[in-house]
């Protein structure tokens, strides 16, 4: 799109563009003044007062009391108004899906868990729905200001954000979970990669804020990975970029459900932790929690099998440093549950295997509850009143 493009499609995509750029710097930068705004987004002063004015139409956007820092007018701080829109994330897992309501400023302001009796899809789905409605029962405002559904599980999803193409862990295929949720709920429905939910909830309100270019690596029951590179979460050609988990580092090892062999989940996964221990001849009925106590009292077998774990996720993450460079890796995931016993190995063959950059990469610990990862599905929900595509004034819900 040129200099010369001023057709009305291509003005609303400027338009939009700029709109996104504005509101995404108040909400994760407010309160901010106008002059800031225009630094941060590269907009011209007038160009920001002309975006912002119908925002605070719509009352998305308020003005604070004006404070000044020297001679000249006042500046007067612009905020968001958070309880003038808000979004449901889910989480969905095996056994449970997990819910939360957060407002414009991805504050959690209502949360809620519900046991899953299978992984069917109409099960699920249903299941969904009936969390969604407890959820926005629990206050009034909930049901007129509430238009997103963002909905985040492990799997591949297409980058249209509606389909989810493959789960291992749910065993779907080609789902319209999207349209499916819709029909269910009434809402407006984004599908997401849970890690990359985890990345956005970074991107937007934690450890990523500020830091463009960084990975968030998962550890429980696969190895999971999302990358944000230049300020955005990479989805790749058919949204299955960041499957860290499915890096072969032991060819010939142990066979994985996606049907190689010597996958990074097959030795540092918690499954292939607990397996190794039990194949040693330890106990055969642990969880993670309870082979890290083992390790921890000094159990030789446990203690290697979460050594060659965290050699091999030292080697995964090292590939994935070399490859994007990203200034910050966080881990986190149930699975951290045994960091200690695993971040020695980690840090040593990581160190071993990057290629010196100029600086040093930064690996942060980030143990997060499992309502982040349903924080970060709503905020991918509401992104698209940053984006560009969800209007800013929304139709009018009833509960």
């Amino acid at each position: 799109m040129g200099p010369g493009d001023t057709t009305p499609e291509n003005r609303n995509v400027v338009r939009d563009r700029n709109r996104a750029a504005v509101l995404g710097a108040i909400v994760t930068k407010g309160p901010i003044a106008r002059s800031e705004l225009a630094e941060l987004t590269g907009l011209s002063q007038g160009a920001v007062t002309k975006v912002v004015a119908p925002m605070i139409e719509a009352g998305y956007v308020v003005e604070q009391e004006g404070s000044s820092t020297g001679a000249g007018r006042p500046r007067v701080p612009l905020s968001v108004r958070p309880d003038r829109r808000f979004a449901v994330g889910v989480k969905v897992m095996e056994r449970e899906i997990i819910g939360v309501v957060v407002d414009l400023s991805g504050r959690v302001v209502a949360q809620q868990r519900s046991r899953l009796e299978s992984t069917e899809v109409a099960t699920v789905v249903a299941g969904t729905g009936d969390l969604v409605r407890r959820l926005l029962a629990e206050d009034d405002t909930f049901g007129s200001r509430t238009f997103d559904l963002g909905v985040g599980l492990a799997g591949q999803i297409d980058n249209d954000h509606r389909t989810l193409r493959s789960s291992a862990m749910l065993n779907w295929q080609s789902v319209p979970l999207g349209a499916l949720m819709e029909a269910e709920t009434g809402l407006r429905t984004v599908v997401e990669n849970d890690v990359n939910t985890l990345a956005v909830a970074e991107l937007w309100f934690g450890a990523g804020v500020d830091m463009p270019w960084f990975a968030v690596v998962t550890l429980g029951a696969g190895i999971g990975s999302a990358l944000v590179l230049d300020g955005r979460v990479v989805a790749g050609a058919r949204g299955a970029a960041g499957e860290l988990g499915h890096l072969v580092v032991a060819p010939g090892g142990r066979s994985c459900r996606c049907g190689n062999r010597g996958c990074l989940e097959t030795i540092a996964s918690d499954p292939a932790i607990l397996a190794s221990i039990a194949e040693a001849g330890g106990p055969a009925d642990l969880d993670i929690a309870g082979a890290a106590e083992l390790a921890r009292r000094g159990d030789a077998t446990a203690a290697a099998a979460f050594a060659r774990a965290g050699a091999a996720l030292g080697s995964g993450i090292a590939a994935l440093a070399n490859l994007v460079n990203p200034e910050r890796i966080i881990l986190s995931g149930e699975g951290i549950v045994a960091s200690d016993l695993l971040l020695s190995a980690v840090r040593e063959t990581f160190a071993a295997q990057t290629l010196p950059t100029g600086g040093a990469y930064e690996l942060l610990l980030r143990p997060l509850p499992d309502e982040t990862w349903a924080r970060g599905a709503a905020a991918v929900a509401l992104q698209g009143i940053f984006t560009g595509g969800s209007n800013l004034p929304g139709p009018t819900r009833t509960a």
